[in-house]
């Protein structure tokens, strides 16, 4: 059975209306995929001068990120502080999300990983090619990152 809202609400750091993702779609132990509508949203949080800039979605594919950390962890493993480090190559195809009528799919595929940080390449569409896309590096848990620099 995969994730619904309910259970991203209770994984995710994000409250409110700042937790964008709507379901988990699919996903193994490489890859995740998600659903959102609330690009599309008047009151949606990220939006700034009446827009919802393109550059937002990296938010987006970050939640994804978290969820398949979470959803890969060992039962009743549960990170403490995780953050996003970086992000590279990102390409923008479209200026706005908000505009955007369908669904968005967000796609995160890890390329590289060990025990406290992952390397995510994301593509983020609605169903008529990639609205943006980048390479992404996350740190699931910072306390076993820094235990490790001890």
């Amino acid at each position: 059975m995969l994730p619904d809202r309910d259970w991203i609400r209770q994984r995710l750091p994000q409250r409110g209306s700042m937790c964008l993702l709507d379901a988990v779609t699919d996903w193994d132990s490489a890859r995740i995929v998600c659903r959102s509508g609330s690009h599309r949203a008047a009151d949606h949080p990220l939006r700034a001068h009446g827009r919802l800039g393109a550059a937002s979605g990296i938010e987006y594919a970050a939640q994804a990120m978290a969820l398949h950390g979470a959803l890969c962890a060992a039962p009743g493993e549960r990170p403490e502080r995780g953050f996003l480090l970086a992000v590279r190559d990102v390409q923008l195809q479209v200026a706005a999300l908000d505009d955007i009528a369908a669904d968005l799919c967000i796609t995160a595929e890890r390329v590289h990983a060990d025990a406290a940080v992952a390397q995510y390449r994301f593509v983020i569409d609605a169903g008529a090619g990639p609205l943006l896309s980048g390479l992404a590096t996350v740190v699931f848990d910072a306390a076993r990152l820094n235990a490790g620099a001890a």
